[in-house]
C-alpha cells in the first residue's frame, strides 16, 4: 500500500513531465473508482497547463490556474508516465494525455484509489484540512507530538498512524520507526516522556527519508508493464515474522493492535 514515501517518490518521478504540460485531452476509463471521478474533468482540464506537483499527506495535488486535481492512490494505485500510443490495460482507469506525447496513467486493480477536483484553496478540501503535519518538516517535533500524546491511553503505533496527527505514516512506517527508536508498538502515547518523544521524531524523519532516497534512485516510472511494483525497502520488522531481527538476531514478533498487525523485536524494543 503506497505510503508517503512511495507516494513523494512518484511526485518527484513525475513532477518534470507534468510541471509546464499542456494537457491535450483526458480519457476516463473507469469512472468508479473509492468515489466516482468527477464527469466534468475533461472539460475542466482540456487546454489547461500543469503549474505545480505537490503533495499533502498521501494525496498528490495537481495544480492548474483554475483549481487542482486531487489523486490518491489507494492501497494498489500506480501513476505511469506512457506514450500516448500505449492502449489502456483492463486497470487502467485514468489518462491525462500531454502535448509531450506522454500520459500519466492511473492503474489501480482494486479501485481503491480516488480523484477529486477543487477550484478552491485545496489544503481546505474536507479530504485535506484536518491532516496533521508533514513529518519530514519542522511542524512535526518534540514539544508537539508530547503536547499531543498527554492523557491518550491509545498504543503508539496507532497514536503516529493517525493521520490528524502526523500525515501520511501507514503501518509499514510506523513499524520501522518504533524498531529504529527501540519502541515496542503497544506503549501508550499517553506514557511517553519529552526525551521518548525526540527520539520518535527523530525516527520517524530518518525512516521517511531513508525511505525516499532509496525509491527516487531506483523508480522509474515510464515503465509499461501492467504490475509496477515500488522500491525494493530494506524492512527491519515489517513482514518478518519468525525471521532474525537484523540487529540481534532474536525472531521478529507479529502481534495485533486493533485490526492491524503490527512487527516488533521483543529483545531490540522495550
Amino acid at each position: 500500500m503506497p505510503e508517503l514515501p512511495e507516494v513523494e517518490v512518484t511526485r518527484l518521478g513525475i513532477t518534470r513531465a507534468l510541471t509546464g504540460a499542456r494537457i491535450r485531452a483526458v480519457y476516463v476509463h473507469g469512472a468508479k473508482l473509492r468515489a466516482m471521478v468527477p464527469a466534468g474533468l475533461p472539460h475542466l482540464l482540456c487546454g489547461g497547463t500543469v503549474a505545480s506537483v505537490e503533495r499533502r499527506g498521501k494525496y498528490l495535488i495537481l495544480q492548474f490556474p483554475n483549481g487542482s486535481l486531487l489523486l490518491h492512490l489507494g492501497m494498489t494505485g500506480h501513476l505511469r508516465l506512457v506514450p500516448a500510443t500505449t492502449a489502456p490495460g483492463p486497470h487502467d482507469h485514468f489518462d491525462l494525455v500531454l502535448d509531450s506525447g506522454l500520459v500519466l496513467r492511473l492503474n489501480d486493480y482494486r479501485r481503491f484509489g480516488s480523484i477529486h477536483w477543487t477550484d478552491q484553496d485545496p489544503m481546505q478540501h474536507h479530504l485535506l484540512r484536518k491532516i496533521g503535519p508533514e513529518p519530514l518538516t519542522d511542524a512535526l517535533n518534540t514539544g508537539y507530538l508530547y503536547r499531543l500524546s498527554r492523557n491518550r491511553k491509545v498504543a503508539i503505533q496507532r497514536f503516529i498512524m493517525d493521520t490528524a496527527v502526523v500525515a501520511g505514516i501507514g503501518n509499514i512506517y510506523a513499524a520501522e520507526s518504533l524498531f529504529r527508536c527501540r519502541m515496542l508498538p503497544d506503549t501508550l502515547a499517553g506514557s511517553l516522556s519529552e526525551a521518548q518523544c525526540a527520539a520518535l521524531v527523530d525516527a520517524v524523519k530518518e525512516t521517511l527519508s531513508v525511505s525516499i532516497a532509496t525509491g527516487s534512485s531506483s523508480m522509474d516510472f515510464t515503465r509499461t508493464e501492467e504490475k509496477l511494483a515500488y522500491f525494493p525497502q530494506q524492512l527491519y520488522v515489517y513482514g518478518r515474522e519468525k525471521k532474525p531481527c537484523r540487529e540481534c538476531g532474536a525472531p521478529v514478533r507479529r502481534g495485533r493492535l486493533g485490526n492491524r498487525s503490527t512487527f516488533y523485536c521483543a529483545h531490540c524494543q522495550r
